[in-house]
């Protein structure tokens, strides 16, 4: 079976992360599915398939309509920031539980595979374990593997929880395929784009301002994150900083977009802080078209 033969929605897809990744990865995207306006847009102008604006928690109505594309392969991340490390960590603010309604989804499709992304905090929340139940329950197989963006082709340190799953399959089907590709080391920012952005050292607004702000392009980026603040006049700087803060700027959204590997050809647009979310809360384009790659080794092995 040609790859192109192997049929993908992508729900909650944001502006279009993990259907890039998939779709350099050698599988046919048919649709993305999204609630939010301004993703669907960039989403939109990027790719010839359709987008469907969607309220993904309502189950029955997206199963109905998710159900037409007849999927050989679901995936997914459903947004995560009420547990992120960077967020509040706090499952009661109501995202929590798209996890739960995107297992519904899945459980009632019954696609071959899935694939859920989300932040690694996921793992011990209670949603997760809601999520993962259901899964089981429909008779999938899980590998579950908590992945560095660093090792898989992404200059950032990045860590994510990734859930594939196979209908009437056993548990770790794709360990061995998803480990066996790490890198030895994490990638650098100069590893990946060189001297492009014009720059050694940059700032990066930090959870506090006791922390470290400014990094060199000759390491791993840290987190690219969904906000942006320009440098305030009280930063005074941080022993383990790569320059003296003066002597830097913040990364433009196109520059972060970089960072999380999207190709200099795709278009962003509308307001800063709209571009700032929808590309600090994608899925890295390198680390989807991994996963993609490390599953479709599996399913051409296996046939």
């Amino acid at each position: 079976m040609a790859k192109k033969k192997y049929k993908i929605v992508d729900l909650f897809c944001g502006c279009g992360g993990m259907t890039l990744g998939m779709e350099k990865a050698g599988y046919n995207v048919l649709a993305g599915f999204d609630i939010w306006k301004p993703a669907i847009d960039v989403y939109k102008a990027n790719f010839k398939h359709p987008v469907i604006q969607l309220d993904l928690s309502d189950v029955k109505s997206s199963v109905k309509e998710i159900s037409k594309y007849s999927p050989d392969i679901i995936v997914g991340g459903p947004p995560c920031q009420d547990f992120s490390t960077a967020g509040h960590q706090d499952e009661s603010r109501g995202r929590a539980i798209l996890s739960v309604c995107y297992s519904e989804i899945i459980c009632s499709i019954k696609p071959r595979f899935f694939i859920m992304e989300n932040v690694a905090a996921i793992h011990n929340t209670k949603s997760f374990k809601l999520a993962i139940n259901n899964f089981r329950k429909a008779g999938y197989g899980l590998t579950m593997k908590t992945l560095d963006a660093s090792l898989c082709g992404v200059p950032q340190i990045r860590k994510r929880m990734f859930v594939i799953g196979e209908i009437n399959s056993v548990d770790d089907f794709l360990k061995e395929e998803i480990e066996k590709n790490l890198s030895d080391k994490p990638m650098s920012i100069y590893d990946y784009l060189g001297n492009s952005l014009g720059i050694e050292h940059y700032f990066r607004v930090p959870t506090n301002y006791n922390r470290r702000a400014v990094y060199s392009i000759y390491e791993p980026s840290m987190t690219i994150r969904g906000v942006d603040r320009p440098i305030p006049s009280g930063y005074k700087g941080h022993p383990l900083d790569s320059a003296p803060v003066n002597t830097t700027r913040n990364l433009t959204p196109k520059e972060r977009s970089y960072i999380q590997t999207f190709p200099k050809e795709f278009n962003f647009f509308g307001g800063k802080s709209d571009m700032n979310t929808m590309i600090g809360n994608a899925v890295p384009v390198n680390l989807a078209k991994y996963v993609g790659e490390s599953l479709l080794r599996y399913i051409e092995n296996t046939k």
